[in-house]
C-alpha cells in the first residue's frame, strides 16, 4: 500500500458483551495496531445506541491513551452542534496536555442520534448552521487566539490540537478546503457522494498554516480472514447485525427476522450503506484496498473491521497489516 492506514473502532457491544467488554476489546485492538504500525485510531460519538459504546468520546480517548504507549488517538468524530466548543477545546486540550503529540480531533455536524435523543442532549435543532463557526471559534481556543475576549481554554490554549472535518456531502468538503483542514469522508456508511466531495475538496483547497496540501481520509469497512469463505460469512453476519440495528425500531431481532429483512426494500437500502467493503482473504482485500485508495483518490484510509467477535476482529486487523506491508513497531 502507498498510503496510511488508520482505524475506525466504533467500540461494539456486541451480543453477550457488556460497556465494559467493549472498552477492553478497544485496548486490544488498540494496543494491537500500535504493535502492527497502524497510523491513528478514531471513535466516534454517537448516543442512545445499544451496540456502541463511544459516547462519551473523549473519556474513551483518554482510557485507550492510558493503556498504550505512542499510536495517535481521536475522535473521529465529535458532533460539535452537541456541544460548547470551550468545552471540547477542554476536554481535547486536556488530553494533548496529558499525551502531547498524540490526540487529533474529527469534527461532524450531525447529531449522532435520533430526534429524542436531540432534545435529551438539550441540542438546537439549528445548531448545525452554526458549525463553521463552532469550528473557528474551537480552533481558536486551540491556538490561544480565542475569538471571545477574556476567555481561553485551560488546558488547551496554545496545544494546537490539529483538526479533521468529517462528512458525507459536499458541505463538510467546501468547509474543509476554505478553512484549509484535512477531510475525512464517511464512505464507510455514506458512499454516494464519495468522489464528488473528494474533488470538490482538492478543487478548492486553500492552504493554511496547519496545511499546505490537501489531505483525503476515506472510511473503507474491511472483513478479512484466513480464507474466502470466513471472510463471507463474517461479513454476512455482520450486515445483518447492522440491519438489525438500524431497523429494528428499539426491539432486538431474531437471526431469522434479520434474515427477512435483509431481502426488504428498507433492508437492502441499509446494506448500501455498506458499498465500500473490502472481504476475503488477505491478497483479495489488498487488492481491493488498492482499488479503492484510487477510486477515492485518498491520502490515507481509515477502515471498519467487520467481524462478530473480538477474535476476529483482532485477526482481521493483524491480516491487513500483514497483506499491506505496514511497518510494524
Amino acid at each position: 500500500m502507498s498510503v496510511p492506514i488508520s482505524i475506525l473502532d466504533l467500540a461494539h457491544i456486541a451480543e453477550g458483551m457488556t460497556a465494559r467488554d467493549s472498552f477492553d476489546a478497544s485496548v486490544a485492538i488498540a494496543r494491537k495496531a500500535e504493535e502492527l504500525g497502524y497510523r491513528r485510531i478514531w471513535y466516534a460519538e454517537h448516543h442512545n445506541m445499544a451496540t456502541i459504546a463511544s459516547s462519551a468520546t473523549s473519556v474513551l480517548i483518554a482510557h485507550i491513551a492510558s493503556q498504550t504507549s505512542d499510536i495517535r488517538l481521536g475522535a473521529g468524530g465529535v458532533m460539535l452542534p452537541n456541544h460548547a466548543p470551550l468545552t471540547i477545546a477542554e476536554q481535547f486540550g486536556t488530553l494533548a496536555t496529558l499525551h502531547p503529540g498524540r490526540i487529533d480531533l474529527g469534527l461532524g455536524r450531525a447529531p449522532g442520534s435520533d430526534q429524542n435523543t436531540m432534545r435529551a442532549l438539550r441540542r438546537d435543532p439549528s445548531a448545525a448552521d452554526t458549525f463553521p463557526q463552532d469550528v473557528l471559534e474551537l480552533q481558536g481556543y486551540l491556538q490561544g487566539r480565542s475569538r471571545i475576549e477574556g476567555v481561553d481554554a485551560i488546558p488547551g490554549r496554545g496545544t494546537n490540537v490539529p483538526l479533521y472535518i468529517l462528512g458525507s456531502s459536499l458541505f463538510g468538503a467546501k468547509l474543509a478546503a476554505g478553512l484549509g483542514l484535512p477531510y475525512a469522508f464517511a464512505s464507510h456508511f455514506a458512499p454516494n457522494a464519495l468522489q464528488d466531495a473528494v474533488a470538490a475538496y482538492r478543487r478548492e483547497f486553500t492552504p493554511s498554516e496547519h496545511l499546505r496540501e490537501p489531505h483525503v481520509i476515506a472510511g473503507v469497512n474491511v472483513t478479512a480472514a484466513d480464507t474466502s469463505a470466513a471472510a463471507r460469512e463474517q461479513f454476512h453476519l455482520a450486515k445483518r447485525r447492522m440491519v438489525a440495528q438500524l431497523l429494528g425500531q428499539g426491539r432486538p431481532l431474531s437471526a431469522e427476522e434479520a434474515e427477512a429483512a435483509m431481502e426488504s426494500l428498507a433492508g437492502r437500502r441499509v446494506l448500501q450503506m455498506a458499498t465500500y467493503s473490502a472481504v476475503g482473504e488477505p491478497g483479495e482485500v489488498k487488492d481491493y484496498l488498492d482499488w479503492f485508495t484510487g477510486h477515492a483518490d485518498a491520502d490515507e484510509l481509515i477502515i471498519t473491521a467487520q467481524a462478530p467477535t473480538v477474535e476476529a476482529r483482532l485477526r482481521c486487523v493483524e491480516l491487513v497489516a500483514k497483506a499491506t506491508g505496514m511497518p510494524a513497531h
